[in-house]
């Protein structure tokens, strides 16, 4: 059994002004994404403008964001929006959904593409690598929060939780980190480093994602406001990354069906 350490989930506070980790996390992973995207626009044929990455990174944010919190009142905590509207805008209280914020950003890369003349899985091919940095940060944070825990484990990397008992769990925001931050990342970074036909970044990162969460999903305890939806395993994240698997499938199957010189694309 590991020690869990001991985190201040506040990182910085001058006087009454805190940062949390969180925060730091969700930096992280926009600026770690402005600087990854600032690289790839700059190989040749990339079709982009290093000038352009600023711009595109507030989109997202953005889209993030809000579509982070809308997904999480809807997918998770619609009853108590019901009873309490006003929870919706209390978001220092926390509460952010991966597949509300999926959606969002999708928005912004669409916004995004129309204002640059873009098609819509042009920017999603080009930002697909780029927000696993998000994506793995953001588990960090959860770890350092001590939130969204595992079922209790008696392997040798188990963890007690703070609030979670007195057994160790597995440490599933770790596995997250690695598998949705760190993995996914090398997965992308490498399948797009040679020219592919549009939508098969976008379909690779959809397919991972969604397997990724899936398998996550069996040692990590669900929402105890919801727990499993069905035969006494399966979970909202599991239900929700369904469609990620079957969409990302079917744009790989299309990239490769209807592909062309003029398809493919150096990302």
């Amino acid at each position: 059994m590991l020690t869990y350490p001991d985190f201040d989930p506040v990182a910085l506070q001058l006087g009454p002004l805190k940062v949390h980790w969180y925060g730091v996390m969700y930096l992280i992973g926009f600026v770690g994404g402005w600087w990854l995207g600032k690289i790839r626009a700059k190989k040749p044929g990339s079709g982009w403008d290093p000038a352009e990455i600023g711009d595109m990174v507030f989109y997202i944010a953005l889209g993030v964001v809000i579509g982070g919190r809308l997904g999480y009142v809807l997918f998770y905590g619609f009853n108590n929006f019901l009873s309490d509207p006003l929870s919706l805008l209390r978001v220092w209280e926390g509460g952010m959904s991966f597949h509300g914020g999926l959606l969002g950003v999708l928005f912004a890369m669409w916004l995004y593409g129309r204002k640059t003349s873009r098609t819509f899985f042009q920017v999603t091919d080009f930002m697909a690598p780029l927000v696993t940095v998000g994506l793995g940060a953001g588990r960090l944070g959860n770890f350092i929060n001590a939130e969204l825990w595992g079922k209790v484990t008696d392997l040798p990397w188990g963890m007690v939780f703070p609030g979670a008992g007195d057994l160790p769990r597995h440490p599933s925001m770790l596995y997250q980190a690695f598998l949705e931050g760190l993995l996914l990342f090398l997965i992308l970074w490498w399948f797009s480093a040679k020219p592919r036909p549009v939508r098969a970044v976008s379909g690779l990162f959809l397919l991972c994602y969604g397997i990724f969460r899936f398998l996550v999903e069996f040692v990590r305890v669900p929402d105890s406001h919801i727990g499993y939806l069905a035969f006494d395993w399966l979970t909202m994240g599991q239900l929700l990354s369904l469609p990620m698997i079957v969409f990302g499938v079917l744009l790989l199957f299309l990239a490769y069906r209807f592909q062309s010189n003029s398809t493919a694309q150096k990302t």
